[in-house]
């Protein structure tokens, strides 16, 4: 199952992707619907309303305000490698505020404090249902579905600092969606896909989510020891090699460049590259 959340007139909606056009469901988007209890899934397949043609569907992002946006970093063997970083024990830990958040074609706002914005392809994965102190083995089974993100990072105020927050959770920076594809649909495993960034469509970063350093069951039982996870919470898994900032000369986006990232069966985010109005 593909799930959404579409703006509809000057509200949002979840919605069902049924082959050329998206279902409209009762819940005002994903997060809703999810937080909804255990019988999420089936009131999501079971559910009707009207229809919007794929072809004018306007996609909001994923999970307007999760209760919680963990990211990963240093979670990708060449990502570690290019930022000449050791090969963290435990899992790098950072967070977003819901302000970040984007929608799958929504422009990306490049402050106007900063010319160092940077693109991080990550696979991102929401939690279905209560998770506190779960062991690995049963880890995936709190796993509402997967999707797309770009962790888009402005470099010099990640770095003012020790802590990557400053950097990492800029307004309007961070694409996520089009779609969360259930988990059901890779038959109760990790998802092996090709993960892919491109800019003006030159390909930046390609590689496999396979090859994360900490795979998704691993981080749902770290993080789950540390606080309870709750449906909705979106989490960010890393980022490959071949970001701008791991280049030399150092690359980064451009207002009116567009960043396309794809991760394969599960769709993709393009988003254009627009200046932020100062004040």
């Amino acid at each position: 199952m593909r799930l959404a959340t579409l703006r509809v007139g000057d509200e949002t909606r979840a919605a069902r992707l049924d082959g050329d056009s998206y279902t409209l469901l009762p819940s005002r988007d994903v997060g809703e619907l999810l937080a909804s209890g255990e019988g999420w899934a089936e009131a999501a397949r079971q559910g009707g309303g009207p229809r919007i043609p794929i072809e004018e569907a306007e996609f909001a992002t994923l999970v307007p305000h999760p209760n919680k946006i963990v990211c990963l970093g240093l979670n990708y063997a060449s990502h570690i490698k290019e930022m000449g970083r050791d090969t963290p024990q435990y899992p790098t830990l950072f967070a977003k505020y819901d302000g970040s958040l984007i929608g799958a074609h929504d422009p990306i706002t490049l402050p106007c404090v900063s010319d160092r914005v940077d693109w991080e392809a990550e696979l991102g994965f929401v939690i279905g249902r209560a998770a506190r102190h779960v062991p690995k083995e049963k880890a995936l089974d709190y796993v509402a579905g997967y999707t797309v993100v770009n962790d888009v990072t402005v470099r010099d105020y990640q770095r003012r600092t020790r802590e990557f927050l400053s950097g990492k959770t800029f307004e309007a920076t961070t694409p996520v969606g089009p779609v969360l594809v259930t988990a059901d649909e890779f038959g109760g495993q990790e998802p092996d896909l090709e993960i892919r960034c491109e800019v003006d469509g030159e390909v930046m970063q390609s590689s496999r989510t396979s090859d994360l350093l900490f795979g998704i069951a691993d981080i749902v039982s770290y993080l789950s020891d540390i606080i309870t996870l709750l449906p909705g919470d979106v989490i960010c898994t890393g980022t490959p090699g071949g970001v701008g900032d791991g280049r030399e000369p150092k690359v980064y986006l451009k207002p009116g460049q567009t960043l396309r990232t794809v991760i394969k069966g599960l769709g993709e985010t393009r988003n254009l590259c627009v200046v932020e109005q100062s004040a």
